[in-house]
């Protein structure tokens, strides 16, 4: 898991799910576990909106140096994409918690096999295996170009 993840998980006092020997893959205690995760992840975003709508109703200001104005715009501009990937990941997060409730969570949607605990712990919203992700993306670059 990369480093930052590492961290913000660590954050919400998660630590990667270790199982217990002869545990069943997705059983219900590693699905309580991932659905927190998931969880704890959305609300840290969300309150990362909040701060948003707040920090730029309390910055607005109509700067009569142009500059000023220009800087503050793209200040802004930056913060709504940032916002708007996140909001993106809120609604992956939603499905994946749906997939968790539907016990359809940890499987490849492609071939069907186990996606693996530590591709799950790096990567909570993932719906592919690694073999299945990296095909695609290989398809991807040939197409794109």
């Amino acid at each position: 898991m990369p480093d930052s993840q590492a961290t913000q998980f660590a954050l919400h006092g998660f630590k990667p799910y270790q199982p217990s020997d002869g545990e069943e893959y997705m059983s219900d205690t590693q699905l309580e576990h991932f659905k927190n995760l998931l969880l704890a992840w959305k609300e840290e975003l969300m309150v990362e909106v909040d701060r948003t709508v707040s920090h730029m109703k309390d910055e607005a200001a109509n700067f009569p140096d142009p500059a000023d104005r220009a800087s503050q715009e793209e200040e802004f501009s930056l913060e709504l994409r940032t916002r708007d990937r996140e909001r993106k990941l809120i609604k992956k997060i939603d499905k994946t918690i749906e997939l968790i409730e539907a016990d359809d969570y940890g499987y490849c949607e492609a071939c069907g096999v186990e996606i693996g605990i530590r591709r799950l712990e790096a990567r909570p919203t993932a719906t592919q295996c690694v073999d299945c992700k990296t095909l695609a993306e290989i398809k991807e670059r040939q197409v794109g170009g």
